[in-house]
């Protein structure tokens, strides 16, 4: 379903940028942190931008192709959405809790994966957007360490 709106997308973003709308990039739209609480949960963080929202069911995770990782995702603010029908959207910061699947060793760092897809509140949705993040593993009994942000991308669609 989600390959058959993609003309619709592509619809939708030309005609945002016909009309002269200034759209911010996907990474600073929804920017992305993460850190590791201990070595078997991490807490993802979305900052989503004024004037956009992600989709709530296309947030995954994963390490590498082959693992994909359980989150504890909020509940989100039910929209009906003209290209997906009732969807559940998230606005402003949100937190998600991102299990992995057993305990990762101390003072190595995860490549953490993440994929999302919004859309601006200018009728313009985004193509969707994979991340990185390498996310230090504090030692047992230590405090989780800062946030660390996602790479920007080498090149976007919206510069």
């Amino acid at each position: 379903m989600w390959l058959l709106a993609a003309p619709a997308f592509a619809s939708a973003l030309a005609a945002g940028l016909s009309a002269q709308t200034k759209l911010l990039p996907p990474e600073e739209a929804f920017r992305l942190s993460a850190r590791a609480l201990d070595a078997t949960t991490i807490e993802a963080r979305f900052d989503v931008a004024d004037g956009y929202y992600l989709y709530r069911d296309r947030i995954h995770f994963s390490l590498g192709p082959a693992v994909t990782l359980s989150t504890d995702l909020p509940a989100g603010t039910r929209k009906h959405d003209e290209f997906f029908g009732d969807v559940e959207t998230y606005r402003g910061p949100v937190t998600i809790r991102v299990r992995l699947p057993g305990a990762t060793p101390a003072g190595r760092p995860l490549v953490l994966h993440a994929d999302s897809q919004g859309c601006a509140d200018a009728g313009v949705c985004y193509p969707p957007n994979p991340q990185t993040l390498e996310v230090p593993v504090p030692a047992a009994g230590q405090k989780p360490g800062a946030f660390v942000e996602a790479a920007a991308p080498k090149k976007s669609w919206f510069k």
